[in-house]
């Protein structure tokens, strides 16, 4: 049975010329550091966004944690968007494998933090508190309907961490996302930044894998901290070849997953029992609840979709998130609308 898999970017398989690359990869040992794919992709990676250097890490989740072992003590704190992917999303790992201490801040509708409270939440000097060392921004911000952070608030979140000598790690998981909706350069949206992570398996197709970038020394210790946490894997090229054709062709093409969720959302419009969050999707997401007269809730809809050969996942109490990405076409979007007019159409539902 083939499904239209709208659960998430997550669920991308490799384009069948990532699987004649990875068939074809020249491998070694990167524990060693003489995988020369994978050292290609890494050399692309921290170029592309304009930093010194990266390494290659299994998840997004190992790359935002190695980030933050690597910018904080245990006991010390970062400032994080009680929204975002790292403070909701990450198992706790900051906390229960890093020590650290998050200090939660609202994200606002456009998914920022507010600058004053920023600066009103770096701690003084006292021994009863704890030191503040990093700031966490996530773009595009997932929560808040896959919105894209632009430069000029980041370069004045960056200046509040420069003043403050605190370091400023970006969630990047689908930073290409945000270069491609605000059609900026991505090293634009970075510059700033003490260190970045950003994910290939999502709407870069990617099979496996995310890369974190920063300085020479900064990715010295990640490597470090990725062998302690696991992560030091063998003939990885495999995996990278595909990570180089996502960089190479799959950021050129993420426009057309933007253009797409537009055309979704527009068909979402006119079905009576559809609050659509946005009429016009900032990115590749679309967030929506079910408005009160619906006699369903979000799970039985999730069912009542995949009986139609349709894969979506709830996002909160009626409440559904709808993802697209490469393998979304135009007839998916189409059969997807009628899908929905018909669930929400039935008297019988």
């Amino acid at each position: 049975m083939e499904y239209i898999d709208l659960r998430s970017d997550t669920v991308t398989k490799p384009t069948p010329e990532m699987r004649e690359a990875m068939a074809e990869a020249e491998v070694g040992d990167d524990v060693y550091g003489d995988d020369p794919t994978l050292n290609r992709l890494e050399e692309l990676a921290a170029d592309m966004l304009g930093k010194e250097a990266a390494v290659f890490v299994p998840s997004g989740t190992m790359g935002n944690l190695i980030a933050l072992l690597v910018h904080c003590q245990r006991g010390d704190e970062a400032i994080v968007g009680y929204k975002s992917h790292i403070y909701l999303n990450e198992a706790g790992g900051m906390s229960a494998l890093g020590g650290i201490q998050a200090h939660p801040l609202q994200n606002q509708k456009d998914g920022t933090l507010p600058l004053d409270e920023i600066l009103a939440s770096i701690r003084p000097e006292d021994v009863h508190q704890p030191i503040t060392r990093l700031i966490c921004l996530e773009n595009t911000q997932n929560i808040c309907g896959g919105i894209p952070l632009t430069a000029q608030y980041t370069n004045q979140v960056a200046e509040i961490a420069r003043q403050n000598n605190l370091s400023l790690h970006i969630d990047g998981a689908r930073i290409f996302n945000s270069a491609a909706a605000q059609n900026v350069d991505v090293k634009e949206l970075v510059a700033p930044a003490d260190s970045v992570m950003f994910c290939l398996s999502k709407g870069l197709a990617s099979p496996i894998g995310s890369m974190l970038v920063g300085t020479k020394k900064f990715i010295a210790r990640a490597r470090h901290i990725r062998k302690m946490l696991g992560g030091g894997m063998r003939q990885v090229g495999v995996i990278a070849a595909a990570g180089i054709i996502s960089l190479e062709k799959m950021t050129k093409r993420l426009g057309d997953d933007h253009a797409r969720a537009k055309k979704l959302a527009d068909g979402l419009k006119n079905v009576k029992g559809i609050v659509l969050d946005d009429d016009t999707p900032f990115t590749n997401m679309i967030y929506f609840n079910l408005a009160d007269h619906v006699p369903f809730d979000e799970k039985a809809l999730c069912e009542k979709m995949l009986k139609r050969d349709i894969m979506i996942d709830w996002a909160g109490a009626r409440r559904i998130r709808l993802v697209t990405h490469y393998w979304v076409d135009d007839r998916a979007v189409n059969k997807t609308v009628s899908a929905f007019e018909e669930v929400f159409g039935d008297k019988n539902n």
